[in-house]
């Protein structure tokens, strides 16, 4: 259940962004592929030519593609599509004109990932945008460790990831696998500087709750325990009027 603070996050500006956003990516999309018209490419060439084209970001190459009618699902090896190779490599245009054409922002690989759970994890926040802008990212979706988007952007230290994350309907408060929150990632994998002391205050502003881990230790405690003192104040403050 979202707070109310957290439900604040989501305004007029961010319904304009989202549309701002998305229609950038769209004529990025149709004037590369009116620049490059379609091929007759296909098959297992198309195929092998689309992985390729995402894995070094050429954007002209997939305009192609798209408009030759490829695949935009192909998996490689890793089952990995087109989209998350893009987003693995933080190729933005490239990633931007495949999200454009549909290609699938929840389509899983080995390993659990997908272009939106990867996006988030690893900060590609520009390519986060589009991808939420579209309306389709699972917000409910969770990696291998059961965590939503939201805990390892705060574990891996992206504080314009979190920001972003929360100004959707993602649970801030959802716990993963290993019985963490975002906000107990935050303390317990973070080193107590500032760029965890600005996760934690965004987290604890946007109604985070003291949730203990699996052996009742609560964020606040782990704080403590680590001479997080800084941290230990915001989260015993709580959010900010």
């Amino acid at each position: 259940m979202r707070s109310a603070r957290q439900g604040a996050h989501r305004g007029p500006f961010f319904v304009i962004g989202r549309f701002w956003i998305m229609r950038a990516a769209i004529l990025v999309a149709a004037a590369l592929a009116l620049a490059f018209p379609a091929s007759s490419a296909g098959g297992v060439e198309a195929e092998m030519d689309i992985l390729e084209a995402a894995r070094t970001g050429d954007a002209e190459a997939l305009a192609r593609l798209v408009a030759s009618g490829v695949d935009l699902e192909i998996r490689d090896p890793d089952q990995r599509t087109p989209l998350l190779v893009s987003v693995r490599h933080d190729h933005r245009q490239a990633a931007a004109v495949l999200i454009a054409a549909g290609a699938d922002v929840n389509a899983r690989d080995v390993m659990g990932d997908t272009p939106f759970l990867y996006a988030g994890a690893e900060g590609r926040d520009e390519i986060l945008r589009i991808i939420l802008a579209t309306g389709k990212a699972d917000l409910g979706s969770t990696n291998r460790y059961g965590g939503t988007a939201l805990i390892p952007a705060a574990h891996h230290g992206h504080p314009a990831t979190v920001r972003i994350l929360l100004g959707t309907a993602i649970d801030i408060d959802h716990i993963n696998d290993l019985g963490w929150t975002a906000l107990l990632e935050a303390v317990i994998l973070g080193d107590g500087g500032p760029v965890y002391r600005e996760i934690v205050g965004l987290l604890v502003d946007a109604g985070a709750k003291n949730i203990p881990d699996g052996n009742g230790t609560t964020p606040l405690a782990h704080a403590e325990a680590r001479g997080f003192m800084h941290i230990a104040a915001r989260i015993a403050a709580g959010p900010r009027k």
